[in-house]
């Protein structure tokens, strides 16, 4: 059984259930997905998570996320599209995915000497992205890779042999030494907070070659998925059920429950008792922690209780009038202050209208919004305060104010427009996603180490999801659930399933 219907749950319980196991998915929530997930409200459907996309609709894609649906049969309906809107001190502008676009927008803001510098630096990422390309993310845990698959993939990097220590290092190392301009190391340094949840000295040099390897393509483009993350949720649970996978909502997990170190089975919070030869537990690590019994809790390593966590987030979901609103940005990426620091509290915001391509996530008429500082809301200052009192909701609405600002240089008179608005905190993100203070994960610097792999002390107890190797993020989600299908399954019976892939 699989604790947890988060998209690594999801792609989990889909491998195994194509492989031919029983599986059941325990979910605490009364709808399934985890963070990705959609809620209606006054006929406006609200985003609570992911909002970038891409790797969906080509089954021959390297996107582990893409490469399960493939497997499963399931197709979702995509709009593509290219760009989003950015407003920095320096300037606010448009600017697509893709190699060109970012040079033109270099030269017009920066001049001739960080264009030859940020030419230097992709030369120098590019490598690395070659690298990427040769390393199919569904079958490369390091955790399943036997002798002789390490020397296939060994040969096969040779050509960049001399670069392949760098993908374990932060992407730091690679930025500074090629990027003096501010504007430039800045904007490296957002594009690594938005994927890890920390700077670019960080974040895992991996996880960024392969984003640059993606949106600096000349091909590159976004996909949306017509009706939201929902759509993607329920194309992996369709290609679960359809292959026997079964899906428990409101059945929150109390504890796993043991015999000496043999896990038999989880108790639930009504105290129902489900019995299981495996457990995966598709949760945050300290959320797992919580499920394992006292007196056996020392088994884990003194390393994992003291991983820091990333900080939390604050939300606006708006439905607005779109009367006479032309051009709107389907995303937009908001920065205050460079000097304060790419992590500093309420200082970078998103923003998404998904109704822009998709007519259907709002009434006629109208456009829906979901926006959220990063990872950068500090749990702290909420921590002691309860839901629906005075001193939580004033603060709420003061914290919740710096969405405003950038609204109103997108929309001038969003004042007037706002029909539906509701508000979010790290209380309430922690309440409906089920995670540790509300946060974004494991702030696990890639200066030190990897993140922790699926295994824990116990055989028979598994892992996935964000808090496990390759780390935070859809695709790298989506690739922790193949690493413990492939586990529990066996090489042999995991390989003749993934043969199917191109």
């Amino acid at each position: 059984m699989i604790i947890g219907s988060g998209i690594g749950g999801l792609c989990c319980g889909g491998l195994l259930a194509l492989g031919g196991k029983k599986v059941l998915i325990c979910e605490s929530h009364s709808k399934p997905g985890g963070v990705a997930h959609t809620f209606t409200r006054s006929g406006y459907k609200f985003e609570s998570g992911p909002s970038l996309w891409n790797g969906l609709e080509c089954p021959t894609n390297t996107s582990p996320l893409g490469q399960i649906l493939d497997l499963l049969e399931e197709s979702i309906e995509v709009k593509k599209y290219k760009g989003w809107k950015v407003l920095v001190p320096e300037a606010e502008f448009e600017l697509e995915v893709g190699d060109s676009p970012f040079r033109k927008k270099i030269q017009e803001l920066r001049g001739d000497e960080a264009l030859n510098q940020w030419d230097s630096f992709i030369e120098a990422v590019r490598p690395l992205s070659r690298i990427i390309d040769k390393m199919p993310l569904l079958t490369t845990s390091p955790e399943n890779l036997n002798l002789q698959e390490i020397l296939k993939l060994s040969i096969q990097f040779l050509p960049e042999i001399n670069h392949a220590n760098k993908l374990r290092k932060g992407f730091g190392e690679i930025a500074n030494k090629f990027l003096t301009d501010p504007f430039l190391n800045n904007w490296v340094d957002l594009l690594s907070f938005l994927i890890s949840g920390m700077s670019m000295d960080d974040t895992n040099t991996a996880a960024m070659a392969t984003l640059f390897n993606e949106w600096f393509n000349p091909n590159a483009h976004l996909e949306y998925p017509l009706g939201g993350s929902e759509s993607v949720v329920n194309a992996l649970l369709r290609g679960f059920k359809k292959n026997g996978g079964k899906l428990l909502l409101s059945s929150k997990v109390k504890n796993i429950n043991f015999t000496k170190d043999f896990a038999t089975g989880v108790t639930l919070k009504n105290n129902a008792i489900i019995n299981s030869k495996f457990i995966v537990a598709n949760c945050d690590i300290w959320n797992k922690h919580s499920l394992i019994p006292s007196h056996l809790i020392s088994k884990f390593k003194t390393r994992e209780f003291s991983i820091e966590k990333c900080k939390s987030f604050l939300h606006i979901h708006l439905g607005f009038d779109a009367a006479n609103i032309k051009d709107l940005p389907i995303h937009t990426i908001w920065v205050d202050d460079w000097k304060r620091g790419i992590t500093a509290d309420r200082n970078i915001a998103v923003f998404s209208i998904p109704s822009v391509l998709d007519p259907s996530m709002s009434p006629k008429g109208k456009h829906v919004l979901h926006g959220y500082t990063p990872a950068n809301e500090p749990w702290e200052i909420w921590k002691n305060l309860k839901p629906n009192t005075k001193e939580y909701n004033d603060l709420k609405v003061e914290r919740c104010e710096v969405f405003m600002k950038p609204l109103r240089k997108i929309i001038p008179d969003i004042d007037k427009r706002i029909e539906l608005k509701m508000l979010g905190t790290p209380v309430t993100h922690q309440r409906f996603t089920n995670t540790h203070c509300g946060s974004y994960g494991p702030a696990i610097s890639a200066r030190e180490s990897l993140f922790p792999g699926y295994k824990t002390p116990f055989r028979n107890v598994l892992a996935c999801g964000a808090s496990t190797f390759p780390g935070i993020g859809i695709p790298a989600v989506a690739a922790s659930g193949a690493y413990t299908a492939e586990a529990i399954l066996g090489k042999k019976e995991f390989k003749e399933i993934i043969s199917k892939l191109n």
